[in-house]
């Protein structure tokens, strides 16, 4: 079909083949079902599209080899602007019906055709998960959940199998949307109205504005005994700056950010297996199950216990939460899933080589291939997260709720509302087993909360950084994604630190501002999504059955806690009644 290609191109490659060459084992698929279908043949033949090893469309410039190397196509701005030039009519809005594609072109540019890469097995892709799961690890699951236990009791952990649960179907309604078409899904919400990009932007930046993560870390080696506790918010900010300087000097930012994730979820990992054999009780772990049914009946006195926000917070970060859910878009596009092995990645302007494109995708052919295709990466995508998120995350997050319930105890109530609590845990377990035991506790939680710190500062400068470029800058050739990122990885190291001098570095009530925010986000998100999966996407990929039951139940829950978290803080504090 393209122009000039090699005899030999058109033969199956195997996995590691496709991901050496840019995860594009075939040549660009001509569409010839829009108003114009010899356009996009002409646009091939105009970039030189030759054999699988030839130059590429822009979007595929920006590759790696299987040791990470950067390929780089010294003719990607020549050849993005004459791809950009075919999309308008390559596969326009009559080439869409028919095909079943639906998606929107008045706000950006319309969207291109390609088939869809060859699927990769499952155990090469286990990590495409494990930024989200660090990021989710020092917030619901070393903080907000296990406090929780120290205040109502264990009964209630049914409640964070539920919220992540829900946050693994909401997951994968984001991963649908990008493995179908590489583009974010916010990239897909501005498609139907511009503001929503920047309302998803601000919903990223400022529930996380207050760097209470690393703050959190820092505590922890005050805990320690190693610094006093007037040098928490200096340690704080060392890590923020070595942070900013670790993701903005990689050449392939997400390579480096998955395997700092990778060494740090490994050490937590770890400790729980030390824990749950030397520290827990059988009666406690009995107990998550036998005074679960007993709890329903008592949730509304839990919401009045914890406070709306608490509630909502705990619900919303039962798993990563907030805009974080968001960014496993761009984890899977970078990592290579789906139609996301043929968009350019994020790399640092320094020792990268970038690609100045936004980020627009492609939709493909329903044809059997491709279809063959689709139903293989949906498969691996879901299994990859199931395990990598659902079943880790879950299960952290209920072994260092019984640790607690263990140690510290539940349902007292009293237990004061920050990180002490934690350090009432450590002095326990050191009572208990050995001061040995106190420090390893006390450094797999600075562990936890540092990669916390680390995966919430990427998501929210990636996040930015795509719809920033895509919104704003697409033409730019020297505001590219890359840099708008590296910027905003210094802006919130450097503020964050700012934040901390001056003082606010109290951890549980800045996680507790940045979990409420994010509950409110999801809210809006998670209909965006129901909305656009079932109307962008065409029949036999769209969002439907029992996955789109779920999404509005999930849907209808935040509605419902947002509302109240919004009642009950003007009753609170506006008006002055009770919530």
């Amino acid at each position: 079909m393209g122009r000039g290609r090699d005899t030999g191109s058109d033969r199956p490659l195997e996995p590691d083949e496709a991901r050496a060459q840019g995860n594009d084992p075939d040549a660009v698929r001509m569409s010839g079902d829009g108003p114009d279908g010899g356009t996009r043949a002409g646009e091939g033949a105009q970039r030189g599209v030759g054999d699988v090893g030839g130059e590429r469309e822009g979007t595929d410039t920006n590759r790696t080899d299987p040791e990470g190397h950067h390929l780089t196509d010294p003719d990607a701005a020549t050849n993005r602007a004459t791809s950009d030039a075919g999309r308008d009519t390559a596969h326009g809005p009559a080439g869409d019906q028919q095909e079943g594609w639906n998606i929107p072109s008045k706000v950006l540019p319309a969207i291109g055709s390609r088939d869809l890469p060859e699927p990769i097995p499952v155990r090469k892709l286990l990590g495409a998960s494990v930024v989200i799961l660090a990021t989710a690890l020092g917030s619901g699951e070393f903080i907000i959940w296990p406090y929780i236990t120290t205040q109502i009791g264990i009964a209630f952990l049914w409640l964070a199998a539920f919220g992540f649960f829900m946050q693994y179907v909401l997951n994968m309604e984001i991963e649908r949307y990008t493995l179908a078409t590489g583009e974010t899904a916010v990239t897909g919400f501005t498609r139907y109205w511009k503001p929503w990009g920047i309302i998803f932007v601000l919903g990223a930046i400022l529930p996380n504005a207050f760097p209470g993560w690393a703050s959190g870390g820092a505590t922890m080696i005050n805990y320690m005994g190693l610094i006093g506790e007037g040098a928490i918010p200096i340690v704080a900010s060392i890590v923020l700056v070595a942070t900013a300087l670790a993701l903005t000097l990689s050449p392939v930012v997400y390579q480096a950010l998955e395997k700092i994730q990778m060494v740090l979820v490994g050490i937590i990992m770890l400790f729980l297996v030390v824990g749950v054999f030397v520290a827990t009780k059988l009666g406690a772990w009995a107990s998550v199950v036998t005074q679960a049914p007993g709890s329903i009946p008592g949730l509304p006195g839990a919401i009045a216990t914890l406070g709306a926000a608490t509630f909502l917070g705990a619900i919303a970060f039962a798993g990563a939460g907030g805009a974080s859910n968001l960014t496993q878009s761009n984890y899977i596009r970078d990592k290579g899933l789906g139609m996301g092995g043929r968009m350019p990645k994020i790399v640092s302007p320094i020792t990268g080589e970038e690609v100045a494109a936004p980020s627009l995708g492609y939709t493909f052919p329903l044809n059997e291939e491709n279809m063959r295709r689709w139903r293989t990466w949906w498969k691996v995508a879901n299994r990859e997260h199931f395990i990598t998120f659902f079943v880790l995350g879950l299960l952290t997050l209920i072994m260092l709720s019984v640790l607690v319930w263990s140690t510290v105890g539940g349902g007292v109530g009293g237990v004061e509302a920050d990180t002490t609590f934690i350090d009432k845990e450590a002095a326990v377990l050191g009572n208990q087993i050995g001061d040995w035991f106190r420090i390893f506790f006390l450094f797999a939680g600075m562990v936890v909360l540092f990669s916390t710190s680390i995966g919430i500062m990427d998501y929210v400068s990636r996040l930015s950084a795509s719809e920033l470029k895509v919104s704003f800058f697409p033409d730019s050739e020297t505001i590219t994604e890359s840099r708008i990122y590296f910027a905003l990885a210094w802006v919130i190291a450097i503020a964050g630190s700012l934040i901390l001098v001056a003082g606010l570095e109290a951890p549980l009530v800045l996680l507790i501002i940045a979990a409420s925010g994010g509950g409110v986000v999801m809210f809006f998100y998670s209909g965006m999504l129901i909305w656009m999966n079932t109307r962008a996407l065409p029949d036999p990929i769209k969002l439907k059955g029992w996955r789109l039951v779920m999404m509005w139940i999930t849907f209808l829950i935040f509605a419902g806690l947002s509302v109240y978290l919004v009642y009950y803080q003007l009753a609170t504090n506006v008006f002055g009644g009770g919530g």
